[in-house]
């Protein structure tokens, strides 16, 4: 038996030794057979510290090619590669690794200090990775334990073995931990490979980060399948990208990507000659910058719609018209329906509902949640996502909320229920709302609406101050508003709908 995610990948194929993989910005070319051996070795030291298949490696550390060769390290060791936020704190990592009970954990040497008494806990073992720099630096105690060279022979694993787990959540309890196994990653891949056109000659702009799907399974993995070349970046760099785009053939990208580029006079049909392929998930696009891109540069941006339980579910048609506000139609192999929320009944064309999918990228379930596995996967594949939506008489998906208040935010998932927790501790805090608003820049933007005691001085900034140590910056409210009672139904269930029609033009008004 193969490794069966590194063969689909395309791992350990000698044609394309010398080919680029990515171009650094430092100046340094990685050859795919420079990822062949790094990501071996990588493979023989996570052996030689006792990683056992199955086990798994939590990883937070900054966006570099070398954490994306641990990445494939990992793959190849047969490990569970569990990537973590860079701007989760210290003490949401401690439940992440309460959770996962991980072997390893590797960190930001910055970030040892702080995440040393929580992988203790959590019985993993610790270790350090930098990123790599000419001029010297902390690399991190991982490379020690890097072999120089290495003739590492792939661990066997079989499709329904486990190849990651990303953590998501509901808006209610913590995070879940979503296990994607080697055929769910491989095959959604190789689909979007077919579906998007992707080929050897492709150069894509990966300006992403690498601890979500986005950026490391669809933009990563694509690349390895079709053969592709990176140009790398370690985070949207608006000059960088900019002088990029005449080498480049395609980009993926949060909205936020293109709302900034439309802000540059730089963006024109000229710059974008040689690009063939501009893709846009993880928020919402808004149709406006739909039109605006397309007008200015000539390109309508492909939006496609995923998440963490399914990888990639739906894309616009490559050849055919790309229509703002829709993601398009189910990919091929994957099947969507809309349903009753209550019965799950399949609805009719046009009807809004709850969208379930099904296919062989949804996952395997989450990690030790047989019960709220139970609740969302049925026993014949089908997985409730919580997102309501309608198919359209052309057979395109629109999505018209999420029936768990969940807020993206520049990509970034926000629950809102853990940031009311937070708010409602503060003292003077009755209680909260957290909603998510139109944004042009990040999708949505995050709202907290506040209900203070009577008498209590009423200070946005020291709201949002106070949870700078308490959750991640992606999380904390970008506009905190003041009101004397939140709006109830009969029931006394808040309406976050009501909130979010009195402020969806905070941000666009």
């Amino acid at each position: 038996m193969t490794n069966h995610l590194a063969n689909a990948l395309g791992l350990g194929d000698p044609a394309r030794g010398g080919r680029t993989f990515a171009s650094l910005p430092d100046g340094r070319v990685y050859t795919y057979a420079d990822v062949e051996a790094v990501s071996g070795r990588f493979a023989a030291a996570l052996v030689g510290l006792g990683v056992a298949p199955g086990d798994r490696v939590a990883v937070q550390v900054e966006k570099s090619i070398e954490a994306l060769m641990l990445y494939l390290g990992c793959v190849r060791a047969g490990a569970v590669f569990l990537p973590l936020n860079t701007a989760y704190t210290a003490s949401e990592v401690g439940y992440f690794l309460g959770d996962a009970a991980p072997a390893l954990v590797v960190v930001d040497p910055s970030k040892a200090e702080a995440l040393t008494p929580q992988a203790k806990e959590a019985g993993a073992r610790l270790e350090t990775m930098g990123v790599w720099a000419a001029d010297g630096g902390d690399y991190g105690s991982l490379f020690a334990h890097v072999p120089e060279a290495a003739a590492f022979e792939d661990v066997a694993r079989g499709p329904d073995d486990l190849a990651a787990i990303l953590y998501t959540s509901g808006t209610t309890g913590r995070s879940k931990g979503a296990m994607l196994s080697h055929e769910n990653l491989g095959s959604n891949a190789t689909t979007l490979v077919e579906t998007w056109r992707f080929t050897g000659d492709d150069v894509l702009i990966h300006a992403l980060p690498i601890y979500h799907t986005h950026g490391l399974f669809v933009a990563s993995n694509v690349t390895l399948v079709s053969g592709a070349a990176l140009i790398w970046m370690e985070k949207f760099d608006l000059d960088a990208v900019v002088a990029a785009l005449p080498e480049a053939t395609a980009m993926m990208g949060v909205p936020t990507f293109y709302t900034r580029l439309l802000g540059d006079d730089r963006l024109n049909r000229e710059l974008c000659r040689s690009m063939r392929l501009f893709v846009a998930g993880s928020a919402p696009l808004l149709a406006e910058t739909h039109r605006q891109f397309e007008a200015r540069t000539g390109h309508a941006i492909l939006e496609r719609y995923g998440m963490t339980e399914a990888s990639m579910i739906t894309s616009n048609p490559y050849d055919g018209a790309r229509r703002a506000g829709t993601v398009g139609h189910p990919l091929p192999g994957v099947s969507l329906k809309v349903t009753d929320p209550e019965t799950g009944a399949e609805l009719a064309e046009g009807a809004i509902g709850m969208i379930r999918v099904k296919g062989p990228n949804v996952f395997q379930g989450y990690w030790r949640m047989p019960e709220k596995t139970a609740e969302e996967l049925s026993a014949d594949g089908w997985f409730i996502t919580g997102d309501l939506g309608m198919i359209d008489d052309q057979g395109y998906v629109v999505i018209v909320g999420r029936g768990k208040d969940l807020i993206i935010s520049g990509g970034f998932n926000v629950y809102p229920k853990e940031v009311e927790g937070e708010i409602d501790r503060l003292p003077g805090v009755i209680e909260s709302a957290v909603i998510g608003v139109p944004h042009p820049d990040f999708g949505e933007g995050v709202v907290a609406v506040v209900v203070p005691e009577a008498g209590d001085a009423r200070d946005p900034k020291a709201v949002i101050g106070a949870l700078a140590e308490r959750v991640a910056k992606f999380k904390q409210p970008k506009r905190v508003i003041f009101v004397d009672a939140l709006p109830r139904n009969a029931m006394g269930k808040v309406q976050k709908k009501n909130l979010r029609e009195i402020h969806k033009d905070l941000f666009t008004g």
